[in-house]
């Protein structure tokens, strides 16, 4: 997520690929420091990373060509796939007599976003690890050919997360861009063109966190603190009680408390400062069941946070003259786009040629689109919150998720940087590597029909992502 500008900038160009091995051996011998000082992560794991070993030995023969699509719950992903990759992997090939040739690494593709708001220096860092950068709101004709090149003709396979996004859920799946299907047709298509016999496939990889110990304490201090910004009255301690696994009605009522609270904060927000109309059949704001962890209240926090969301979008899709269209995330990638396109001025050749008047218009046109953006940012954070995730499944976790999304909201609407979360405790890593799917054996249904054809392959890649999903 890029910050926000108060002034315009030029183009945002294309970081192409530019792999250096000496950098790659530096990033590894950092990596467990990394882990271990700037991340709450204490073990990462993994499973069947034997096929991994298998699919590997075969890329460096000529025999196959694949992607692996990965889950993407957390920022803290990419240095989990950095430890399957630099680590586990070799250790798993050297066990099962693999014989691979070194570096073992992976190409991987990234918002080109990221570099906005991480600096240029990851930027570079991406780009001499292999990285290729992608534009999520338009079609990105130069990262597209960028990424098909590396698939299909470059010395490591890739890497993506077929999501696009963060979603902040360990256990939901959102729904896969097409891309990713797209890709791998593609790759098939350059083998039959260039007469190689590479099969292609598809690899996803599972990714979930757990918390060593169920951080109950630090939650309540969590919830706590955001009862605070929200002006809510404290609950006592009798009432509070002390939370453990076996009292966590209390800390569900405080979030559906806190979840209400904010509803009716920001429906106030948009239908009295910005105008906004919200469906006639949503509850009166004093009806809001807060109190309760009922199936009612349920269905009236999903049923009112869509309508929330819904009306945020239209508020920044009204300014940049756009029409709703698609889910949730399609709204929020075009309205990205249309906000880059206001800050990051194709038709100015250069800044530094513009008359002061111009200027001063041009940043004048930044800084609202980057305004605007910020409702846009606001959905993004609850494009994947569901009413009955903690309910269904009360864990630490599902809690832990909840609240740090709660936090996300509070922070952004304060002003501050969600990407200085709290860390609630230690935590361990699961990956599984699953199935490769065939991409190859698809190509004679691609031909008879391309949507059809990406649309089965994009719904078998997120069954076999949530299926590797452990409660």
């Amino acid at each position: 997520m890029p910050n926000s500008t108060s002034h315009v900038q030029r183009p945002l160009e294309f970081i192409p690929p530019d792999f250096n091995p000496l950098v790659l051996r530096v990033c590894q011998q950092l990596l467990p420091w990394w882990l271990k000082l700037r991340t709450p992560i204490s073990q990462i794991e993994a499973e069947n990373v034997e096929t991994l070993a298998h699919l590997f030995s075969q890329f460096q023969d000529s025999k196959v060509r694949f992607l692996v699509a990965f889950r993407h719950p957390n920022t803290d992903d990419p240095f989990c796939l950095a430890q399957l990759f630099w680590k586990l992997l070799p250790e798993v090939a050297r066990k099962e007599g693999i014989t691979l040739k070194y570096p073992i690494h992976s190409h991987f593709i990234y918002d080109r976003g990221i570099p906005l708001w991480a600096g240029d220096t990851v930027g570079w860092l991406y780009s001499r690890l292999g990285g290729t950068p992608i534009i999520r709101g338009k079609i990105d004709r130069t990262g597209l050919r960028s990424a098909r090149e590396l698939f299909a003709n470059s010395n490591f396979p890739i890497a993506a997360a077929p999501e696009g996004a963060t979603n902040g859920h360990n256990e939901i799946v959102s729904p896969l861009e097409p891309g990713i299907a797209q890709m791998g047709f593609w790759c098939v298509e350059d083998m039959y063109k260039a007469g190689r016999t590479e099969q292609v496939f598809i690899v996803p990889v599972g990714i979930q966190y757990r918390y060593a110990e169920a951080p109950w304490e630090p939650l309540q201090k969590l919830l706590t603190q955001l009862e605070i910004d929200c002006g809510l009255p404290l609950l006592d301690e009798v009432n509070r009680g002390e939370l453990d696994a076996s009292n966590q009605h209390i800390l569900y009522s405080r979030l559906i408390r806190l979840g209400g609270h904010l509803l009716v904060m920001m429906e106030e927000f948009y239908t009295r400062f910005y105008h906004q109309t919200l469906p006639k059949d949503t509850p009166e704001l004093t009806s809001f069941p807060i109190s309760e962890g009922t199936e009612s209240a349920n269905e009236a926090l999903v049923q009112r946070l869509l309508n929330l969301l819904n009306i945020s979008l239209q508020v920044a899709e009204q300014y940049f003259n756009l029409k709703p269209k698609g889910s949730l995330i399609d709204r929020c990638r075009r309205l990205e786009q249309a906000g880059w396109d206001y800050i990051y001025r194709e038709d100015i050749k250069d800044v530094a040629d513009l008359s002061p008047l111009e200027k001063g218009l041009a940043d004048r046109i930044a800084e609202e689109a980057s305004l605007r953006m910020w409702h846009m940012r606001l959905v993004e954070s609850f494009v994947a919150v569901t009413g009955k995730y903690v309910q269904e499944n009360p864990t630490a976790e599902r809690f832990a998720e909840t609240t740090l999304l709660l936090w996300d909201v509070v922070t952004r609407i304060k002003g501050g940087s969600p990407f200085s979360r709290p860390q609630l405790g230690k935590q361990r890593v699961k990956m599984i590597v699953g199935q490769p799917i065939s991409v190859s054996d698809r190509w004679d249904s691609y031909q008879e029909s391309r949507r059809l054809a990406i649309a089965e392959l994009t719904q078998d890649l997120q069954v076999a992502l949530e299926k590797m999903i452990q409660s």
